[in-house]
């Protein structure tokens, strides 16, 4: 294999709203990091918009904290809650994640199409990647690909998985 670059996977962590007000938040991060021979950079902390958006000046700061770490943030369930969009330009976000309630009839329902290919097309010219959730039939994927959506996730390309439970005191 000489001449090919092998990369570790990223790995994506969902942060709920509760974990996110946390003040240990960022060393426990960093300590799993350590325990697991990892780098910030390997990881793509997962956070709602809501999550984002109900902290105010305790969110800025910890994403702030985040970003200064090396950690990537992924807005997860994009389109959801209120949209500050303000926090796109001024966070290192590197994701947005297209929720499911607007991919599920894209194929059919001409306004969830205008949302998604509306959201996809401002992550593009942000310079931020898009995954879609929900993806469940080839037509839709099909859709996604046509407007620029580079990953997904859904039935379609697998079942759930069994989670691998790391519990931590915050």
């Amino acid at each position: 294999m000489s001449g090919v670059a092998v990369s570790a996977p990223v790995v994506a962590v969902n942060v709920s709203a509760v974990q996110f007000k946390s003040r240990r938040l960022i060393e426990v991060l960093l300590e799993a990091t350590r325990e697991h021979d990892l780098t910030p950079g390997d990881i793509e902390i997962e956070l709602t918009e809501s999550a984002l958006m109900s902290e105010g000046d305790t969110a800025a700061s910890t994403l702030d904290d985040m970003g200064r770490h090396g950690f990537r943030l992924v807005v997860d369930d994009f389109g959801t809650g209120y949209s500050n969009l303000a926090y796109l330009k001024r966070f290192d976000i590197v994701k947005l994640k297209i929720d499911q309630s607007f991919v599920r009839d894209i194929t059919t329902d001409p306004d969830d199409a205008a949302i998604t290919r509306g959201i996809i097309g401002l992550a593009k010219s942000l310079g931020l990647r898009v995954v879609a959730e929900g993806v469940e039939h080839a037509a839709q994927m099909e859709y996604l690909l046509a407007c620029g959506c580079e990953e997904a996730q859904g039935y379609m390309l697998s079942l759930p998985l069994a989670p691998l439970v790391m519990q931590k005191n915050f």
